[in-house]
């Protein structure tokens, strides 16, 4: 037992302060994650949307998120990642406020893309920030911490939405306008004029060889055929903030608290494991076999779906949901630092960031549709099918891809 708790200890040695602070900003933004987990069930069950139409605010979530990638990558290069984070942080706030007050399809969706659109491009910003403090050897890791502080945050969030939409929904968008608020000031206090922890290159660019010009991530075709990939993984990955929900309450008839449990449990799952799990994972295998391995462990998720939908199978399914999340999340965010210089990092993760935020565009359309012409059986199969084409997609790319497989 000792021998374990010393292993779980040791993978958070090493990683710098400003990290650290990093990922406590995170923490302190996605407690306040109540609204989006919650938005589309809030949209049929209190607005009385058509599921078609709470589709289209979800796309326009998309939208938003992929225009906030391309303008947050190319701001962040030309800027700085400071105003950047902070702006976005600030200006989310009143918005979260506005949307409770909300009532119409056209409403909803301009709002719902302007979020989107600010509180995406701070992504590129944290990423290029996390990549500048990190050492080199520790810049997977510092990626994982990161995410660890989004998935404990998403941990509490959707747990105490889930009580608080029992009592009013206009709790869930004032607290997420909170947390937006206190995670800008903290992260203001913190990192205003701070020095740079080095001031040479944190990450030295990994050596590019058959690339015309590394300028711009739009001219690395390969890296644009990784994006692609991680595009459909997302697809189906992020089903979980729009999609599951609906599930768990049209299909199965579970209320607001076990939906907001289940939803917890893949926050909490990943917070305990994900540190640990990456530090083994990046020390035995190369990147792109542990991005391979969590393609196929989402693809037994949805398959475990398929063959019973129990509350038991719910939580089974979200653990292999959640191995898919730490063992896939961090790892492309690595390839697209290693990829990248300082020069170009922003929109390298603009563009890494664009292929999520362009699922969210999609699929809620595509899924809501298929839902509600036919079922979610059918779109668990859907999911099936694209995974299968995501692994061999991921397995094929690597040995294109001209970066060191290491972190």
């Amino acid at each position: 037992m000792n021998k374990l708790f010393q292993s779980y200890k040791s993978s958070f040695q090493g990683l710098s302060s400003e990290s650290w602070m990093l990922s406590l900003v995170m923490l302190l933004n996605r407690v306040g994650g109540m609204v989006i987990p919650f938005l589309t069930v809030y949209l049929i069950t209190e607005l009385n949307f058509e599921t078609d139409e709470a589709g289209i605010v979800m796309s326009c979530f998309g939208i938003g998120g992929l225009l906030g990638s391309i303008v947050g990558g190319w701001l962040t290069d030309k800027i700085g990642s400071f105003y950047i984070q902070f702006l976005s942080l600030l200006l989310a706030s009143p918005i979260f406020i506005v949307l409770s007050t909300l009532e119409t399809v056209l409403e909803m969706s301009l709002f719902v893309l302007l979020l989107s659109f600010i509180n995406e491009c701070f992504r590129p910003a944290n990423s290029a920030s996390i990549a500048l403090y990190a050492k080199k050897e520790n810049l997977t890791r510092s990626f994982s911490l990161n995410r660890l502080a989004v998935n404990l945050g998403f941990s509490f969030g959707p747990a105490l939405g889930g009580f608080l939409a029992a009592i009013s929904y206009a709790w869930l968008f004032y607290g997420n306008s909170i947390a937006s608020l206190i995670a800008a000031f903290v992260f203001f206090w913190y990192f205003f004029k701070r020095e740079k922890r080095n001031k040479k290159r944190v990450i030295e660019p990994e050596e590019l060889t058959g690339l015309e010009n590394t300028s711009s991530p739009y001219r690395d075709k390969w890296f644009i055929f990784f994006s692609l990939f991680c595009f459909l993984y997302a697809c189906v990955f992020f089903q979980l903030f729009t999609i599951m929900p609906m599930f768990y309450e049209d299909s199965l008839g579970f209320n607001n608290v076990t939906i907001g449990l289940l939803l917890a449990f893949n926050g909490f799952f990943v917070f305990a494991t994900e540190m640990p799990m990456v530090q083994f994972a990046d020390r035995k295998f190369n990147v792109y076999i542990n991005i391979v391995l969590g393609a196929v462990l989402l693809f037994i998720a949805f398959a475990w779906l398929l063959v019973d939908d129990s509350l038991f199978s719910c939580f089974m399914s979200m653990m292999f949901l959640s191995l898919s999340e730490l063992l896939v999340l961090p790892f492309i965010a690595t390839v697209a630092a290693k990829r990248s210089t300082e020069k170009n990092r922003g929109s390298y993760m603009g563009l890494q960031g664009l292929s999520i935020s362009m699922a969210f565009v999609v699929m809620p359309i595509l899924a809501t549709r298929l839902v509600q012409e036919y079922s979610f059986s059918y779109l668990w199969w859907a999911n099936i099918i694209v995974l299968i084409i995501v692994i061999f997609g991921f397995y094929g790319v690597k040995n294109k891809m001209p970066v060191s497989i290491k972190s």
